[in-house]
């Protein structure tokens, strides 16, 4: 019995991921413009089926696509295999990575895709490309299943044309990718909210809590507070539900506390937490909250030194206005959570760094930095110094390591330090240190009063010689300006 039911529930799993993939216009290059040109709107995915980021995005994009072809005004998705049946369309539409989005309006191509890569961002983007920017609501019932939405929605009551109502059309433009925006001049729809001239930013039901309003009235003053300012202000409340799609909205100081959040499956065991943390945060305003889903957000919890998070309880981190990251050491509870943001405000906490251990002995031609003697051995050294940022797995890493030895052993009675660090498992200041990339090279000035600059030459030993001895504060020994070692040194 239990295994038919087993057998049951897999059979339906499966055929719930075969119906979304369904959803998805499989294109090759004998149909892609007969086909595309069909709909209004449409997402195109140019991808390769051995691409890891494809694998990944598939079924966001197919739980996207099933939402997106039931609208009002729906969009469809499609995907074109580079690697088979789609080649020339894809040499057309110069796809050179994978996966490529692209945006069609009736079989033209309108534009790149520069949005989310999970569902929900996908379907907020998409539907932000079709249509009006605002929905005009004609009558009472269209108002009350617009902020009836399961989003933030922002409405402009407006009895007759005003300055306001032209601002509010202005931002609606600009920020149709990012909110949901409706309008009405409607008298039934007047009379029944009592607005007439006012912008109302509505919460959705489910983050409405005893500890802020569910609605907030913007007035108009835009001279000194436009409207877009005030979106961005209130769009996420007091805690904001915090996702990889919208981690740039929350600034610091950020105290962010991380447990199963999931609205869909859980969302009285989600506010549970959250109101716990709305009671912290109306009483802390000068600091930001969020909550985050702890598996999401696995790899930033390894950042704060967490590889695995144990029991039901939340766990907390945070960020002071430096950047500087701290990790909540007691056990989750309103009490320590206000202490501890009270403490991260007042400066009074031990700042968390990620960090291998300091070695030993540190005296070869390469310097070895860790997150602990960073500061020591290079903001502070009172040296100009050539700093790798590198990865264990990094092909191109290995590859330099000869070289990046034996320049440390060619400087070594030289005033520069040649160092390296393991970006993988240790901090740096990263506002000074931008790595984006392994390995990544940057020119440390022994004069504190300069920053330091990314190294962009050759990856030669001659090349890094020259550009050591071209920017080096003093002169060195062994060479001149121009890189050329020096007579009496040979």
């Amino acid at each position: 019995m239990l295994g038919s039911i087993k057998l049951v529930l897999l059979l339906g799993i499966i055929y719930l991921c075969k119906a979304a993939e369904e959803d998805v216009l499989e294109l090759t290059d004998s149909d892609f413009s007969s086909v595309i040109s069909q709909y209004d709107t449409a997402l195109v995915m140019f991808y390769a089926p051995w691409c890891g980021h494809c694998k990944r995005l598939k079924p966001e994009y197919a739980q996207a696509a099933g939402v997106l072809k039931n609208d009002d005004t729906p969009v469809t998705l499609a995907k074109v295999d580079c690697t088979e049946g789609g080649k020339s369309t894809c040499e057309k539409f110069s796809v050179s990575g994978y996966p490529t989005l692209k945006i069609f309006r009736k079989g033209e191509l309108s534009q790149e895709y520069n949005g989310p890569r999970e569902s929900n961002g996908i379907i907020k983007y998409m539907r932000a490309q079709v249509g009006p920017s605002s929905k005009d609501l004609l009558t009472v019932a269209e108002y009350e299943a617009f902020i009836s939405k399961d989003d933030v929605v922002v409405v402009g009551f407006f009895e007759k044309e005003t300055d306001l109502k032209g601002e509010f059309l202005k931002t609606a433009d600009k920020m149709r990718e990012e909110v949901t925006f409706g309008h009405s001049s409607a008298k039934e729809v007047l009379e029944k909210t009592g607005f007439k001239d006012n912008v109302v930013l509505y919460r959705p039901k489910r983050l409405q809590n005893k500890f802020e309003e569910s609605s907030v009235v913007y007035k108009g003053d835009t001279d000194t507070y436009s409207l877009k300012a005030f979106i961005k202000e209130n769009y996420h409340g007091l805690v904001g539900v915090r996702q990889k799609e919208n981690m740039q909205d929350f600034t610091n100081p950020l105290v962010v506390v991380y447990y199963d959040v999931d609205y869909v499956k859980n969302p009285k065991g989600t506010n549970y937490w959250r109101n716990r943390v709305l009671k912290v945060a109306k009483e802390m305003t000068e600091a930001n909250f969020a909550i985050s889903d702890k598996d999401d957000f696995t790899h930033e919890l390894n950042e704060y030194g967490m590889d695995f998070v144990k029991g039901d309880k939340p766990v907390v981190a945070g960020r002071d206005s430096d950047g500087n990251k701290y990790v909540m050491s007691t056990e989750f509870s309103i009490e320590n959570l206000l202490a501890f943001t009270k403490d991260l405000l007042d400066g009074k906490l031990e700042p968390f760094i990620k960090s291998e251990a300091v070695p030993e002995n540190n005296d070869g031609p390469v310097k070895v930095a860790v997150g602990k003697n960073f500061k020591e051995l290079v903001t502070d050294s009172g040296k100009d110094a050539l700093v790798e940022f590198y990865a264990p797995w990094c092909g191109h890493c290995q590859k330099l390591a000869p070289v990046w030895d034996e320049l440390g052993e060619k400087l070594k009675n030289e005033d520069v330090d040649i160092i390296k660090i393991d970006a993988t498992a240790n901090d740096w200041p990263k506002s000074l240190y931008d790595v984006s990339g392994f390995p990544t090279i940057f020119w440390k000035p022994k004069d504190t009063n300069k920053k330091p600059v990314r190294y962009n030459g050759g990856r030669a030993l001659d090349d890094f010689i020259k550009y050591v001895s071209e920017h080096a504060s003093s002169e060195l020994k062994g060479w001149d300006r121009k890189g050329n070692a020096k007579k009496d040194e040979l």
